[in-house]
């Protein structure tokens, strides 16, 4: 008698075009927007020209978003930047952008991510925010250590509980993804209104002039890019999304400008209520203190809320997103072996979503997540400019290939997106040295990894 063997599980297409919008605007809408408006405004101390950046930046991820949408459409498989700089420039440069994801990319915006979260649950239960190590464990003397506290605790309980969440299949990942989006953006949407209708700001911020170096706006991009990261979330999980040729697309273009309207306005709320000259002073939660400032004292309470519901949503993006480019390095040789499985009952990638999870709890625990997106942030325009010229590349390799979406405005919005990521790279270059250097030398650390790994896998 014949038997048939069983079909190895795969991933199954289960996600619609607004579920992979919704990961997108999860993705995006984080901490940056709560942290990094201060530090633009102290390099754009003008309101129009910081506005301005919000602007740029908007309109450089909406013409990089269509190019990763052909791209998707093309390709429509697992891994995002990952798939799409091995097809056009091998695998080399492709390991180095999951390498780069898995490191620091994904995991360590996880990370910090966690950590922010328990310090506002610390408002409702101050436990959760105490930061007071009741455990070390020195790994090298003097400069890395594993240090565990209550804050600690509940981070790695929000990352794990997030894991678990998604390890258990693509149904309940996206309920509570949706969820999460929905009440993220309804939240900011309502606070916009409220700020705007009846808070106590003054419009002649939104007017107000101060002198700019053009290399001091140059620079500023770097956080706007990196606060609008994540645009790029849908293309991850190209291969879970129904008839991808279509719904990759529109997700794309759905959730990035439904991010840039937010961004935009949520920016020019900031400085309705403080002159960019003050909130280039603000420490801490921005969205904080014009929510005191615009609504009182106990608005402090509310806004905590918010930013918990926000940071969820981020979290929950990214465990959805990261797993998806080491499941598939590992399905081509580049990563662990393991990282590969596909769980048999809830066919997710499963091994691969516990190891970003591994990862991002010890960067909680040494408290090196912040330091190493801060060395690698420039990395995240660096590997989106190089995919989107990938685009140009696989235009000309493959002119005859299906293409279900051509990049709108191509080739002059795509290969505006590329040359704007190299001067914004190379004023970084110039401007901040050490951090771009040390960024690309933990860039260029995977190397010996990816070697052995090339090895291996011949």
């Amino acid at each position: 008698m014949t038997t048939t063997a069983e079909a190895p599980p795969s991933l199954e297409r289960r996600l619609g075009p607004l579920d992979a919008a919704a990961l997108i605007v999860s993705n995006v809408i984080g901490g940056g927007i709560l942290f990094s408006p201060p530090q633009i405004a102290a390099s754009v101390p003008s309101a129009l020209l910081f506005l301005s950046t919000w602007v740029v930046g908007g309109l450089l991820a909406f013409a990089g978003a269509m190019a990763y949408a052909e791209l998707a459409a093309l390709r429509p498989r697992a891994g995002g930047e990952y798939v799409y700089l091995r097809a056009a420039f091998g695998p080399a440069a492709a390991f180095l952008t999951g390498w780069t994801s898995f490191v620091a990319g994904f995991s360590g915006a996880i990370a910090t991510s966690a950590v922010v979260l328990a310090f506002y649950l610390g408002r409702f239960i101050p436990a959760a925010g105490n930061s007071t190590p009741f455990a070390t464990l020195p790994l090298v003397p003097g400069w890395l250590e594993l240090s565990a506290s209550p804050n600690a605790v509940v981070a790695i309980a929000a990352i794990f509980g997030m894991a678990w969440i998604h390890l258990r299949g693509v149904g309940p990942g996206r309920v509570v993804m949706d969820v999460l989006a929905t009440l993220k953006v309804a939240a900011f949407v309502l606070f916009i209104a409220i700020g705007f209708s009846f808070g106590q700001g003054q419009a002649g911020n939104l007017v107000q002039t101060a002198p700019v170096a053009p290399t001091g706006w140059l620079l500023a991009l770097i956080p706007v890019m990196f606060t609008y990261s994540g645009w790029n979330a849908a293309s991850y999980v190209s291969e879970e999304i129904r008839s991808p040729g279509r719904n990759v697309p529109l997700a794309l273009a759905v959730g990035t400008a439904a991010v840039v309207v937010i961004y935009l306005f949520l920016n020019a709320l900031y400085l309705y209520v403080l002159p960019a000259a003050d909130l280039a002073q603000v420490r801490g939660s921005v969205l904080d203190v014009v929510a005191d400032r615009l609504l009182g004292a106990a608005a402090g309470n509310t806004m905590g809320v918010v930013s918990i519901v926000s940071l969820l949503a981020s979290i929950s993006a990214m465990t959805f997103a990261g797993p998806r480019v080491y499941f598939a390095m590992a399905r081509d040789g580049l990563f662990f072996r393991r990282a590969a499985a596909i769980h048999p009952r809830y066919r997710t990638p499963a091994a691969a979503i516990v190891a970003q999870a591994v990862w991002s709890s010890l960067l909680v625990l040494s408290a090196r997540a912040e330091a190493l997106l801060n060395y690698t942030g420039f990395a995240i325009v660096l590997f989106s400019g190089v995919a989107v010229a990938a685009l140009f590349v696989l235009r000309a390799r493959e002119p005859d290939a299906e293409r279900p979406f051509r990049a709108w405005g191509y080739p002059i919005a795509p290969g505006i997106y590329a040359v704007a990521s190299a001067l914004i790279l190379a004023n970084a270059l110039w401007t901040a040295p050490d951090r771009t250097i040390w960024g690309a030398v933990i860039i260029a650390a995977g190397l010996p990894l990816y070697l052995l790994l090339r090895r291996r896998s011949a």
